[in-house]
């Protein structure tokens, strides 16, 4: 049977960014995947992490910065990139950004190991 998500679980984290969470750990339970709309605004960034999962994010509007090892990656509206796990990299935006992401399992704030970890890294379901 189909199940219904009335509304995103909304997962808190610092610097004004707004993650609405339609399916994954935080708001259905489901840890095989995350599905959220990603609202940055302009001068955001978080520090870097080394998640353990795929991330594949779709930007919207605005543009988005994905730093890693090998310099930045920037990410249009209309474009999309791939990050893998257990790879360095730190997202921030100048512009603000609008963007989806799916993560690959699902985003849990235990599992993505950010560098400043005492700020951001609270799971909001347990």
């Amino acid at each position: 049977m189909p199940e219904l998500i009335p509304a995103p679980a909304i997962v808190p984290v610092p610097g004004g960014k707004v993650i609405e969470e339609y399916v994954g750990h935080a708001s259905s339970g489901d840890d095989a995947v995350s599905i959220a709309h990603m609202l940055a605004p302009a001068g955001w960034d978080e520090p870097f992490q080394q998640p353990e999962f795929d991330e594949f994010t779709v930007v919207l509007d605005g543009s988005l910065d994905v730093e890693h090892d090998d310099g930045v990656t920037h990410v249009r509206a209309g474009q999309a990139v791939i990050t893998r796990a257990h790879e360095r990299i730190r997202y921030t935006t100048k512009e603000g950004a609008r963007y989806l992401a799916v993560c690959l399992p699902a985003f849990h704030g235990n599992h993505v190991h950010r560098d400043d970890d005492d700020e951001y890294d609270r799971d909001p379901v347990e």
